[in-house]
């Protein structure tokens, strides 16, 4: 039976200086392998990968020439803000999409043939185009006044091409947005007008009714028919007093005729010779004086007729008077005809040459009063039609002035409206021509626009990859594998590695120590297959490195 055995745990000694410069040199090729494949390894990677050549082009939001308190802007949004949006719709799948598959162009070949189109144009938009908002102070307190666009590629003049594209790109973007925006607007206005219009019309066309239909009931006709209605009653008054006094003198004039009369008959009664003869008749200038203002008033009415219409009041007077002169006139002409007639049968002769005249007076002034009882005759009839046509008159007005209070409020209400339809129609032609100024600014390019501050550049240099930094890397990377990999197999060994060891974990003094003796022939076998083995790696690491070099200056060149 084996007697169980004990197993003492053992903390390690702690190594110094020289432990680990013992440790590198027994394990040098564990070092220096990890680095040179790390060296070749790097290198052949950075001289394979593809030159990334970044052609960049810097935007410039120029601020409007005319100050916007002069004409307003009609686009609600700040230049930076439509960068944005103009960047979302120009990084969009079909933008970018027609780019890449542009004939002069013809982006990513390689990466056409493994990815679909879709993954293509992602990896463009998320890893080789930019655009940066430089935060640069302006004018007015804007955020930023500048972008940048950039865009990184294997080949430099495509590269520049993009770039140039895609500022061509936000030119016009920017350009549509404006036209839009000015179109939306203007056709906005366009339409609001019109509608305006219709309403104002519609408005305006209820009031002509309604002052239509309400002629002389009107509110603002209420004072002018309070004041003909004073007028009207006044002139009532007015004539009904005249009428009065015409009765008075009327009934004078023709008790004074009747004396008159009566004096003619006593003296007519005196017997006098009565002899036939074909004698002449004295004119009668009364009629003659008629048959003239006749004419005159004639002439003067036709002169009437050419300034106004037949219902103005001073050509319905004047038509009065005309036919009452005629109505004298043919009574005179029919007298004188009766008298003509009667002289040429018999004429009274009286021999008094006293009672003659009296008589050639009594009947002078008959003929007196008769004129001025026609006249008077003439003056009530006028009277009269004028009482008539202020007794009509004025109940139409008390009508009218009864009828305005109702009517007040809705034709108020009607004239409100018109008013504001009227002063929004105003205000939408007012904003309609600032609409079309600014339109006018943004094709004078006075406006806020995008300006071309740096132009896409054509790189001569790549921007990546550093090889350099690369190769540097792969040898630290190889450095840092050899040095764990040297301390695993350290940490794996067990065994006592020199006299520090010996007398630590021993505990026992040291007389002497015996090297380690190997075969010869075991050795110089071991040197040479290590020699063998670095050799061909140093050959095969040294032209994988010249390969990739000449690669890449030669054949991609």
């Amino acid at each position: 039976m084996t007697p169980q055995q004990q197993y003492t745990n053992i903390q390690r000694r702690v190594l110094d200086v020289e432990d680990y410069i013992d440790i590198l040199r027994r394990h040098t090729s564990w070092v220096l392998g990890p680095i040179f494949a790390g060296l070749v390894i790097s290198c052949v990677i950075a001289f394979f990968m593809k030159n990334t050549y970044v052609s960049r082009a810097v935007l410039r939001i120029t601020p409007p020439q005319i100050s916007e308190q002069l004409v307003p802007s009609t686009v609600n949004q700040l230049m930076s803000d439509r960068v944005a949006q103009m960047e979302t719709q120009i990084l969009s799948r079909t933008s970018l999409g027609e780019l890449i598959q542009r004939p002069a162009l013809k982006l990513y070949p390689r990466e056409l043939k493994d990815k679909p189109l879709e993954d293509v144009i992602e990896q463009m938009r998320t890893r080789d185009v930019h655009i940066n908002v430089m935060n640069i102070a302006g004018a007015g307190g804007r955020p930023a006044t500048a972008f940048e666009i950039s865009f990184s590629y294997d080949d430099a003049t495509k590269a520049q091409a993009v770039v140039l594209a895609l500022i061509t790109r936000f030119m016009e973007e920017s350009v549509t947005v404006q036209q839009t925006g000015s179109k939306a607007t203007s056709e906005f206005f366009k339409d609001e007008i019109t509608q305006a219009k219709v309403e104002l019309t519609r408005l305006e066309s209820e009031i002509t009714a309604f002052q239509e239909q309400n002629s002389g009931h009107l509110p603002e006709d209420l004072q002018y028919n309070v004041q003909q209605l004073n007028v009207a009653q006044n002139q009532l008054a007015a004539v009904q007093e005249a009428q009065r006094r015409l009765d008075e003198e009327k009934s004078f004039i023709e008790s004074n005729l009747q004396t008159l009369k009566a004096r003619r008959d006593e003296l007519n009664a005196v017997a006098t010779t009565t002899i036939e003869q074909g004698g002449g008749i004295r004119p009668n200038e009364r009629l003659a004086q008629l048959k003239g203002e006749v004419t005159r008033m004639e002439a003067d009415l036709q002169v009437l007729l050419q300034s106004y219409t037949d219902s103005y009041p001073r050509i319905k007077q004047a038509k009065q008077q005309i036919e009452l002169k005629k109505v004298e006139r043919d009574k005179l002409q029919a007298e004188e005809d009766a008298a003509v007639a009667r002289v040429k049968t018999t004429t009274k002769v009286i021999s008094n040459p006293q009672i003659r005249g009296s008589l050639i007076d009594i009947n002078s002034n008959i003929d007196q009063v008769n004129l001025q009882l026609r006249s008077k005759e003439s003056d009530r009839l006028m009277r009269m039609k004028d009482e008539q046509a202020l007794k009509e008159k004025i109940p139409v007005l008390e009508s009218r002035i009864a009828a305005s209070p109702p009517n007040q409020q809705k034709y108020l209400s009607l004239l409100r409206e018109r008013n504001l339809a009227d002063q929004h129609y105003q205000e939408l032609e007012r904003r309609e021509t600032m609409a079309n100024t600014y339109d006018d600014v943004g094709k004078r390019k006075a406006g806020e626009n995008l300006e071309v501050l740096d132009n896409a550049n054509l790189p001569s240099t790549p921007n990546a990859p550093n090889r350099w930094l690369i190769c540097g890397m792969g040898i630290g990377c190889g450095f840092m594998a050899g040095v764990l990999m040297t301390g695993v197999k350290e940490l794996r060994d067990t065994s006592l590695k020199n006299l520090k060891d010996v007398r630590t974990y021993t505990q026992l003094p040291i007389l002497s120590s015996i090297p380690l003796l190997e075969n010869d022939l075991l050795v110089r076998r071991k040197r040479r297959l290590a020699y063998v083995g670095w050799s061909a790696a140093v050959i095969f690491g040294i032209v994988a490195m010249t390969g990739s070099m000449y690669y890449h200056y030669f054949l991609t060149s």
